[in-house]
């Protein structure tokens, strides 16, 4: 464990539970965090982990403007609903992209964990951006991969980085919890 990691771990908790208050200020506290984990991810040579950080800021920045300035009026997006065909898609690409990233670090890099890394890499894009387009089925997909993360990070013995995701599970179930009763919802059924 180190202060950079602490530093992150600690940014991370607030940039999500700003997103579950959907607080856009969740988004340049969140660019930080995932600049910082970069850094880490790098150095403990989970290669998908660094690129999917790498990813996370190009959508934290896409995050920011879809919530301060998204949305047919350009006012910011409310919370809504995908269906269930864009949820299928969506994890129709997540599954596409596990294999295709898992493949490229199995066989190209010496990536520790590269099939399961790959994985929840891809699974966590799909639920970032529906977080950046505040659809509610983000919380349930982060749910489960959080849960997936904390026994990932258990087992390559980052404690500190698998509580921050048991926190981030919590938050998720909070999130859900929250979106659901958002008044944008009402009108959409």
């Amino acid at each position: 464990m180190s202060w950079l990691e602490l530093i992150a771990a600690g940014l991370g908790i607030v940039a999500v539970w700003l997103t579950v208050k959907q607080n856009p200020w969740c988004w340049p506290i969140g660019l930080v965090m995932v600049l910082l984990y970069a850094w880490l991810f790098y150095d403990w040579r989970l290669y998908s982990n660094l690129l999917l950080q790498l990813l996370f800021a190009a959508l934290q920045l896409y995050g920011w403007w879809q919530w301060t300035r998204g949305g047919e009026r350009h006012d910011g997006r409310k919370v809504s609903r995908l269906g269930l065909a864009a949820v299928l898609s969506g994890l129709l690409i997540g599954a596409g992209g596990a294999w295709l990233l898992g493949y490229l670090m199995a066989n190209y890099t010496d990536a520790s964990s590269p099939w399961l890394d790959s994985a929840l890499t891809a699974f966590s894009l799909v639920a970032q951006l529906w977080m950046a387009q505040k659809r509610l089925q983000c919380w349930a997909l982060w749910v489960v991969v959080d849960l997936c993360y904390v026994a990932f990070f258990l087992y390559s013995e980052l404690f500190l980085t698998a509580g921050l995701y048991a926190a981030f599970t919590a938050l998720a179930v909070s999130g859900w919890l929250s979106w659901r009763r958002d008044p944008a919802l009402q009108y959409q059924r």
